[in-house]
């Protein structure tokens, strides 16, 4: 399977993550084209989204660049492929952590300024800590090859670095772990606090209202809620669990099952917030399939109108039939 400390990533691993890129890819694509069509739509959130999709499409395109290359060597193609995922990457789990923030702020402690107010922090630091990292990493030339022992056939931090576990942490890995402790307390918080405001409310319904309202929206959002952190840590948990294999020594980490896993887990950020944030979300989905449906009846429209005029013939020409 490898040789030494070096993973072979099969060709069919590289299928199965360059389609997970592409999905990634098209999913972060739309959340980002669904902002700039639709005005309305255009709340601090969905903006906070949009910049962690911008983010997610880098990465897409840089993982997807890697293992379709497949670097033998620090190339300077493999040097920038690596930054570029390293940055992304990076700010990628700061904007998640930043639109926990914001949300905790803004619903449990009910103050819009405040949060508002936490944009430029967010982007300060979302944008700026990666790029310090990344600068850093490629003027010490620890980002280059890496044999695929924490990646899939992308490049990262480089197998000569002797000091390279340290660079993973820094370039990566400690910000995922605070992402894995910091996004299920935000969230519990949120969810904790709006499960305490419903019930207080459903006290004065009946007073309120003649007819129980639906519920279909919030249980929505409050399986959203859920869902966020549990998806994050689904699909991060595996290069984690390579991470501590390749502390240990273990030759686990070459496993192909845990080599695809991985792949999958990395590249598909993109793909999984379009499917929470823009085809479970009933007015953007309705949208969505207006334009659809308008695009279709009007393709129907034009193709029916040019069956009818290649059908029709001028008078000359049918006087010399």
């Amino acid at each position: 399977m490898a040789s030494g400390n070096e993973t072979v990533v099969y060709f069919s691993e590289q299928v199965v993550v360059l389609c997970s890129c592409a999905l990634s890819f098209l999913g972060s694509s739309l959340i980002i084209l669904t902002y700039v069509l639709w005005a309305d739509l255009r709340t601090t959130p969905r903006r906070l989204l949009v910049f962690l999709s911008v983010a997610d499409w880098l990465s897409a395109v840089s993982y997807a660049f890697g293992v379709w290359s497949v670097f033998r060597s620090d190339s300077p193609e493999c040097v920038v492929q690596g930054a570029v995922s390293t940055f992304a990457n990076t700010s990628s789990f700061f904007w998640t952590v930043a639109i926990a923030v914001y949300l905790y702020v803004f619903i449990v402690r009910s103050s819009q300024r405040v949060a508002d107010s936490l944009v430029l922090i967010f982007h300060l630091v979302s944008w700026g800590v990666p790029l310090i990292i990344t600068v850093a990493a490629v003027s010490l030339n620890k980002i280059g090859y890496d044999a695929s022992e924490v990646s899939v056939g992308w490049c990262w931090v480089s197998i000569h670095a002797p000091d390279r576990v340290l660079w993973m942490l820094l370039t990566g890995k400690i910000w995922e772990f605070l992402a894995y402790l910091t996004l299920p307390v935000l969230y519990i918080l949120i969810k904790r606090h709006i499960h305490i405001a419903h019930t207080a409310l459903s006290e004065y319904r009946p007073i309120l209202a003649t007819r129980p309202p639906s519920h279909s929206f919030s249980s929505m959002a409050d399986t959203k809620l859920t869902l966020i952190p549990v998806i994050f840590i689904v699909l991060r948990i595996w290069s984690t669990v390579r991470f501590i294999l390749l502390l240990a020594d273990s030759p686990a980490r070459q496993s192909p099952v845990l080599v695809t896993l991985h792949g999958i887990g990395n590249t598909s950020q993109g793909a999984a917030n379009c499917i929470m944030f823009v085809l479970f979300t009933r007015p953007i989905r309705t949208r969505l399939c207006s334009a659809l449906c308008c695009c279709s009846s009007r393709c129907r429209a034009w193709s029916k109108r040019s069956k009818d005029s290649s059908h029709t013939l001028l008078p000359d020409q049918e006087a010399s039939t």
